[in-house]
């Protein structure tokens, strides 16, 4: 289980680095929506990952979850989608004050037409 979950930080790692390094702004939010996650999952298995046991500590049981991952996990979802709403609005003001929505400032130009070689026009 741990390989797989690992293994699931690891892609949505290389996934949200990837999206964060395109040119325009929503791949680039999409992208720190997937980093948030990876986060989120490494938070969670730092505090060991265990089935069946509970958050509290009670003198009867004695094997239980830690707690505190959990809770920072909680924490950071809500604290991602705040930021992620933050983003796509301003990502949105941006587009419509601009025109475009790249995040290195210029614009889309059009791509010129190819020359006939033949010299005919359609």
């Amino acid at each position: 289980m741990e390989i797989l979950v690992a293994a699931a930080i690891g892609i949505l790692t290389a996934v949200g680095i990837y999206l964060v390094l395109r040119l325009h702004s929503w791949p680039v939010i999409i992208g720190t929506v997937f980093l948030s996650y990876a986060v989120n999952l490494f938070l969670f298995a730092m505090g060991r990952l265990t089935e069946n046991r509970p958050p509290i500590v009670d003198p009867a049981v004695t094997a239980y979850t830690d707690p505190l991952p959990q809770a920072l996990v909680l924490t950071a979802i809500v604290i991602s989608f705040g930021m992620t709403a933050l983003a796509v609005v301003l990502a949105l003001r941006g587009y419509l004050e601009t025109g475009t929505d790249r995040v290195d400032g210029n614009r889309d130009e059009p791509r010129p037409v190819p020359a006939d070689p033949t010299g005919d026009r359609m």
